[in-house]
């Protein structure tokens, strides 16, 4: 009997220990098709989150207003306003939250002294710190495709998520 056990475990450590076929990594190239397909889900989606958005606006208090790279502001007449050239350094922070108003992550993000066209962040982020004046803050309403797109940021923010910026100049 204590053979057969003996027996039976060996066989069932064997089994267990026997490492499953992996497949080794190896670059993929997308096809035309694939680039097509991932293109439309990109503009379907945009389009979808953009009615979306607006849908949400309508419905606050607060007048938000489109701005040129596909993102709204609570600043009326932005984009007329003097815009920061590359090389001009700019402190800032902001916090992020879901369109229920709910904040994501307790502390700010933020850099201090940091050179435009050097940004490490989204651009609509970077884009609208480009108007704001010091000590001037201001609410984007950010689309995922301008926020942390398909992958979300691998944390808290999921995949296509749009999201609440409230950023403030430094």
């Amino acid at each position: 009997m204590k053979k057969v056990i003996y027996i039976a475990s060996l066989i069932l450590l064997t089994a267990c220990a026997k490492q499953p076929n992996i497949h080794q990594s190896e670059e993929r190239t997308m096809t035309e098709s694939d680039l097509e397909i991932s293109k439309n889900r990109t503009k379907e989606l945009n389009d979808l989150e953009r009615l979306q958005i607006q849908d949400w606006i309508n419905s606050q208090s607060v007048k938000y207003y489109p701005m040129g790279m596909n993102y709204w502001v609570n600043i009326p007449n932005l984009e007329n306003k003097h815009r920061k050239n590359d090389g001009e350094k700019v402190s800032y922070e902001y916090y992020i939250y879901d369109f229920d108003r709910t904040k994501v992550y307790e502390t700010p993000i933020g850099n201090t002294n940091v050179t435009f066209g050097r940004f490490n962040e989204m651009d609509a982020v970077e884009d609208v710190i480009r108007y704001l004046e010091k000590g001037q803050e201001a609410e984007l309403l950010i689309p995922s495709v301008l926020a942390y797109g398909t992958y979300g940021d691998n944390k808290k923010i999921t995949n296509d998520t749009p999201l609440i910026i409230k950023v403030k100049v430094l």
